[in-house]
């Protein structure tokens, strides 16, 4: 069971930058596809962005362009999410997800996932 560990949130005024990282806690042959999700209680699961196993393909939820960019990291199966210009409705859980095969945006297709990491942007 591959195991992913999510680091970098934290409480950030509207308009800083906070940088988002995740691992698979254990070595494994596969590179993956790789995807930030975040959720508020009591709401569905909501895509971010993602990045296919080679960084090659990128792909990032429309209202979050020009905000949010997601890219590999240099280790294998280790992805970041810069997030600047935040603001209040950033405000969630924010979970790191992985997949064999190619990138998507439901949670379903998505097959590992981390414990979440909170961010909470203040007005």
């Amino acid at each position: 069971q591959v195991r992913l560990v999510e680091s970098g949130g934290g409480l950030m005024q509207a308009g800083g930058s906070l940088r988002l990282f995740c691992a698979a806690s254990e070595r494994v042959e596969n590179a993956f596809a790789m995807a930030w999700f975040r959720q508020v209680p009591g709401n569905e699961r909501e895509f971010v962005a993602a990045v296919n196993w080679d960084g090659g393909s990128l792909d990032v939820a429309e209202s979050l362009k020009g905000r949010f960019t997601i890219t590999r990291g240099n280790v294998k199966n280790t992805v970041l999410l810069q997030m600047n210009n935040l603001r209040p409705e950033d405000t969630a859980d924010y979970y790191c997800a992985a997949r064999t095969g190619v990138l998507g945006r439901l949670p379903n297709e998505y097959l590992y996932w981390g414990q979440g990491t909170r961010v909470t942007v203040s007005s």
